[in-house]
């Protein structure tokens, strides 16, 4: 019997060496097909236990935690939103305050700059007023002085042209009087 054992086992070792036929795949010899169904159905049990009671907890524990936080990040944001809305009012309020603070300050430097150019106008209207009023004294005087010179000139032709025409020469007091009443007409 030892012979043919090892006759059988021989073949069976030359049969796998010459590419003959294997022993059949484990899970599909039908010998060992309930073995292993009671085995895949204790994994499965262990397997969904373990899943059910360790590892789910912790990923919905997880969900839940990432959850908060972008809730609270939200929120969070939310607030920093509304912070910077009011933070935009306060500035715009603020902005048109300084404007209008800056329109007073223009409209005051304007009227101050107004009543200093109307007081200098007026200083130079007084001034140009009594200059204008001295020209005027001087013409007067200088009116004055011409005509009393043009009275004497006046005087001297007349007496010459008279002298020229009649050849005679005329009376100082006539020629005086006779120059006077041109004048004065």
């Amino acid at each position: 019997m030892a012979e043919s054992h090892g006759d059988a086992k021989g073949a069976t070792a030359h049969t796998e060496a010459e590419g003959g036929h294997k022993a059949p795949f484990p899970p599909f010899q039908k010998d060992t097909f309930a073995s292993q169904l009671v085995s895949l159905v204790i994994a499965f049990v262990a397997l969904y236990l373990i899943v059910s009671k360790i590892a789910l907890p912790r990923v919905g524990g997880l969900l839940d935690a990432r959850q908060k936080a972008l809730e609270g990040d939200l929120s969070e944001a939310q607030k920093l939103k509304d912070a910077s809305g009011d933070a935009l009012k306060a500035y715009e309020s603020e902005l048109a305050a300084a404007r209008s603070r800056a329109q007073a300050i223009s409209a005051e430097t304007r009227e101050k700059l107004n009543a200093a150019s109307e007081a200098e106008r007026k200083t130079l209207e007084e001034r140009l007023s009594v200059k204008l009023a001295e020209a005027e004294i001087t013409i007067a005087s200088t009116r004055e002085a011409a005509m009393s010179n043009v009275r004497g000139i006046a005087a001297e032709a007349a007496a010459a042209i008279v002298q020229r025409l009649t050849g005679l020469v005329p009376d100082g007091k006539s020629v005086d009087s006779a120059v006077d009443a041109s004048l004065k007409g």
